[in-house]
C-alpha cells in the first residue's frame, strides 16, 4: 500500500471533494494567517477541529493525519524546547535538574506554534487529498490569471505546480521501494549513532536522485514530442464557481475577523 502524501489525491463524492479549488485555497489561506496572526487559543482550537471534520466529511481515514504530521515533529518539539528555556531572567521559571530555567509561559507558546505547525499542514494536505492535480492548476491558472498583463507566465508556473504535486506520490514511492531493496541488502536505517544512520541513506538517495533526473529528462522529451508551448491551452474540465463557493469563503472570513476584533478587543 502506498503512504499517503501531499499531492496525493483521493477519488470522492464528500461537499468537499465538489467545492471549487480556487474556494479551497482561498479557505487555506485565510485560516493559516489567523492561525500564525491571532495569538488566541479560540482560533487555533476551532482551526484544528475544522480540519479535522473536513478529513472525516471527506471520509478520508484519520490514520492519514499522523502520516502527514510525523514529518514536521522534529521542528514542532524543536520549537517548542526553544521556547520553553528561558531567557528572560524575571519569568516564571522552574529548575530542570537544577540547570536549565523552564518558563511556563514559554512552554504553553511552543505549545501554540507546534499545533499551528502541525494544523497548518494536515489543512495543505485535506486540500489535496480532495483535489485533483488537474483541478489544483487550474486553480492557479484561474487566480493568477490577472498577472499575465505583466507577462508573467502563468501557465509554465501553474505546469510546475501540477508536475510537483503529481510526482510527490511518487517520489515517496520509489524511495520506499529502494529502502526495501537495501534492508534486503542489510543497510540498517534504525541503529547506530546519527551519522551512521545519516550515511545508511546515501545508498537511497543517491539512486533516487538519479531515477528523478531521468524522469525530468522523460518528460520533457514527451512534452516536446507533442509540441508543448504552454499557450493556448484548453481545458476538458472548466471551473464553475457555485453559490456555496462563496458563502463558505465569506464565512472563514467572517470567522478570522470576528476572531480578530475579539482578541483585540480582550474577549478571546
Amino acid at each position: 500500500m502506498i503512504k499517503p502524501a501531499i499531492g496525493m489525491y483521493v477519488p470522492g463524492s464528500s461537499w468537499l471533494h465538489r467545492l471549487d479549488p480556487r474556494a479551497k485555497l482561498a479557505i487555506a489561506v485565510v485560516l493559516s494567517t489567523a492561525l500564525f496572526g491571532i495569538d488566541s487559543a479560540f482560533v487555533l482550537a476551532a482551526v484544528v477541529i475544522g480540519v479535522l471534520f473536513g478529513f472525516i466529511s471527506a471520509r478520508i481515514p484519520l490514520r492519514y493525519v499522523s502520516t502527514f504530521v510525523w514529518p514536521v515533529v522534529f521542528f514542532g518539539l524543536f520549537a517548542l524546547v526553544l521556547n520553553a528555556i528561558a531567557w528572560d531572567a524575571t519569568a516564571a521559571n522552574m529548575q530542570l535538574f537544577g540547570v536549565v530555567p523552564i518558563s511556563y509561559a514559554g512552554v504553553a507558546r511552543g505549545f501554540y506554534f507546534a499545533v499551528r505547525l502541525f494544523a497548518m499542514i494536515l489543512g495543505a494536505a485535506l486540500v489535496t487529498l480532495t483535489t485533483s492535480p488537474v483541478a489544483l492548476t487550474d486553480a492557479v491558472t484561474s487566480i493568477l490569471s490577472p498577472l499575465r498583463v505583466f507577462r508573467v507566465p502563468v501557465d509554465d508556473i501553474a505546469l510546475v505546480f501540477s508536475i510537483a504535486l503529481r510526482f510527490i506520490p511518487t517520489i515517496v514511492e520509489e524511495a520506499e521501494t529502494i529502502a526495501l531493496a537495501q534492508r534486503a541488502r542489510g543497510a540498517r536505517f534504525d541503529s547506530g549513532s546519527l551519522m551512521t544512520r545519516a550515511k545508511a541513506w546515501v545508498p537511497v538517495l543517491v539512486p533516487l536522485l538519479v531515477q528523478l533526473f531521468r524522469r525530468a529528462d522523460s518528460l520533457a522529451l514527451a512534452m516536446e514530442s507533442r509540441c508543448y508551448t504552454g499557450e493556448g491551452r484548453t481545458r476538458l474540465r472548466q471551473l464553475s464557481w457555485q453559490p456555496s463557493d462563496t458563502m463558505l469563503v465569506l464565512a472563514a472570513i467572517v470567522f478570522v475577523v470576528a476572531a480578530g476584533i475579539g482578541r483585540v478587543g480582550g474577549v478571546l
